[in-house]
């Protein structure tokens, strides 16, 4: 199918747009399509194989039984609002109005939508880092935005500070940070949050922080940007129940931000989804009111989980990267043979049985050669299932 105008640029800011103008497919719909295909554990999506907790999930169904059913307000129901304002002061001291800094939106993906299409004129350079979530380029294209990345060093998946200076222009309209970070896994550490602040004011920069990932780390604590000083006034700040409740299908996100920023957010946003999920709202905001152990407990799990599937790849002879967070951890399939990662991706189906994705789906084609043979593996699996797919992936060595 041939697209024009403002999808062709989205379709190309994704790395999807052929050289005859026809859509191509990603590698994501590829390898699921494998592991459906081939019957592979497909440890190539990042979504939990597990309900969340029973007592949001009963809010839930209560709310639907209650005929919570039809339009909530525009920027969310004021019991979610005001349960998001609480999040960020009981987690981070942050205080935020709950009438006025909150916006409800149809999962993080659409409030960084909304976000880029609010705050960017045509030609505005946005600053990622690389690898990065793939929606970012196809967003930014979108907007009809110019997209500059940094890349992330191996072995730690920390940028070069001088390579982010190098970035950041009088160009940049915005700074757009996800940690912790997918594809990597990793938390940015405090001097580059620092440097991005101090970069934001230099240039007269807007930062998006999206921190779906937020309660999900490993041993680090998650600092938001909009806590350091100087933030909070020039930061969108953007999250999700989906992580933290393994609600992914539920589509409940938010952000906060000074309250102009809102108000441009959501005069686009009302023209993206309007509303969603009415009778999740109310989970939601149940949800982010549980108490500290399930929060931690969930960290706790998740670390359990990732140790688990890291031993198993290591034990099948990868170089495997430390994850601090997320539910994804990077191997290297260089030691087992294998230099191109799509071609290794294509095969494991039928060498071990498992999916996985190239880190090159996450990157330019500049930042491709340098992650080759690199695979991201999601662990956000029940304890079976990794423990299937690792004695499988022990195979290779063979």
């Amino acid at each position: 199918m041939t697209v024009p105008g403002a999808w062709r640029r989205a379709a190309s800011g994704a790395g999807l747009l052929g050289a005859d103008g026809t859509i191509a497919s990603t590698v994501f719909a590829e390898m699921s399509a494998l592991a459906v295909r081939t019957g592979a554990i497909n440890l190539g999506q990042g979504f939990p194989d597990e309900d969340g907790p029973a007592e949001v999930l009963d809010v839930a169904v209560s709310a639907i039984r209650d005929g919570r059913n039809q339009y909530p307000p525009g920027i969310g129901i004021p019991e979610l609002r005001l349960a998001i304002a609480e999040h960020q002061q009981r987690f981070y001291g942050l205080t935020v109005d709950p009438d006025r800094e909150v916006l409800v939106t149809a999962g993080a993906t659409e409030a960084i939508a909304a976000t880029l299409l609010a705050l960017l004129q045509p030609g505005d350079e946005v600053v990622t880092f690389e690898p990065f979530y793939d929606a970012y380029g196809g967003l930014i294209g979108l907007a009809d935005g110019r997209h500059r990345t940094v890349p992330l060093r191996l072995p730690d998946f920390q940028p070069d500070l001088d390579e982010l200076r190098d970035a950041v222009t009088d160009r940049t309209r915005i700074i757009l940070v996800n940690t912790p970070h997918n594809p990597t896994g990793t938390v940015l550490g405090a001097e580059v949050l620092r440097t991005i602040v101090e970069l934001a004011h230099e240039h007269d920069a807007i930062i998006v922080t999206d921190e779906v990932y937020e309660h999900l780390t490993f041993g680090l604590p998650h600092v938001p940007i909009a806590t350091l000083p100087g933030a909070r006034e020039r930061t969108v700040t953007i999250s999700s129940g989906g992580k933290t409740f393994n609600t992914t299908g539920w589509k409940i996100g938010w952000l906060t931000a000074p309250a102009e920023l809102v108000t441009a957010i959501l005069t686009v946003k009302q023209f993206l989804t309007y509303v969603n999920g009415a009778p999740f709202q109310p989970a939601i905001a149940a949800g982010l009111r549980l108490g500290d152990d399930y929060f931690t407990g969930i960290a706790e799990t998740l670390r359990s989980k990732k140790d688990l599937l890291s031993a198993g790849l290591r034990e099948a002879g990868f170089g495997v990267a430390n994850s601090d967070g997320t539910y994804f951890v990077v191997a290297d399939a260089a030691p087992l043979g294998f230099d191109d990662a799509v071609r290794f991706c294509r095969e494991l189906p039928h060498l071990a049985g498992v999916v996985a994705v190239p880190l090159s789906a996450f990157c330019t084609d500049e930042y491709r050669a340098r992650t080759a043979s690199l695979v991201r593996f999601a662990f956000c699996k029940r304890t079976e299932v990794l423990e299937r797919a690792a004695a499988q992936l022990a195979g290779l060595r063979h």
